[in-house]
């Protein structure tokens, strides 16, 4: 099997070189950037398989790498962030990044992100291939093997994760789906990484996909989960 390629973008050399030891350790090629504009030539010269990218970086800051590199192809992007500001997290999520990690992590749990992202990507291009029926709900239409969705007729734009996580709900709808199940069906994460942090990752997502198909689509059952109401 082709090994995957993956990108490290971190400007403190200490964690760029752990990242990518431990990405070696487990089989991925790794390169490495300590820039935002390294990080952009680099990712449209080798095109990596998956970004893990700071926030913070010389150059050009995080997000407007992962605007970039986005811009010109799609990317699983792991974001990494000293800071655990919710009005961050959501500018992150809203240019793009599938998922993100709040320093200090462990080197376990960077590896497991990233091998569920991929194993996403790789589920999501065997259901397009499969030609599976569009969806609609409420004036919300996905189209899973195109990955398009419109809102009472007009093109929305999610990123792969608000796809994968709209159409997981909507699948069910009106039924409540408790976070630990979101994050195995969408996230593809066992019940190991069913931490607080981990569910706050499903709270940010969705509040990012209410900005974006309208709020009171999304009900909150607090304590529980989410579910995509039918509205007429």
């Amino acid at each position: 099997m082709t090994s995957r390629r993956a990108l490290v973008v971190e400007d403190e050399r200490t964690i760029n070189d752990a990242l990518a030891d431990r990405l070696r350790a487990e089989g991925y090629t790794v390169d490495q950037a300590f820039d935002g504009p390294s990080a952009v030539d680099i990712a449209t010269a080798r095109h990596p398989d998956v970004v893990l990218l700071d926030v913070m970086l010389p150059g050009y800051d995080g997000l407007e790498v992962c605007r970039r590199i986005q811009a010109d192809r799609p990317v699983p992007v792991l974001m990494l962030t000293a800071r655990d500001d919710e009005a961050d997290l959501l500018v992150g999520l809203g240019v793009g990044a599938d998922d993100y990690l709040t320093k200090p992590f462990s080197m376990r749990e960077v590896v497991a992100r990233v091998s569920a992202l991929l194993r996403r990507v790789e589920r999501a291009a065997a259901l397009v291939d499969q030609r599976p029926a569009a969806l609609e709900v409420g004036g919300v239409r996905l189209d899973p093997g195109t990955r398009r969705t419109t809102v009472t007729g007009e093109a929305v734009h999610l990123t792969p994760t608000e796809f994968d996580l709209l159409l997981c709900l909507a699948r069910e709808a009106g039924q409540v789906l408790s976070r630990e199940r979101l994050l195995r069906e969408v996230w593809d994460w066992g019940d190991a990484w069913a931490s607080a942090s981990a569910t706050r990752t499903v709270d940010s997502h969705v509040k990012a996909l209410r900005s974006k198909v309208g709020a009171a689509r999304i009900r909150t059952v607090h304590g529980v989960g989410y579910a995509l109401e039918d509205l007429p």
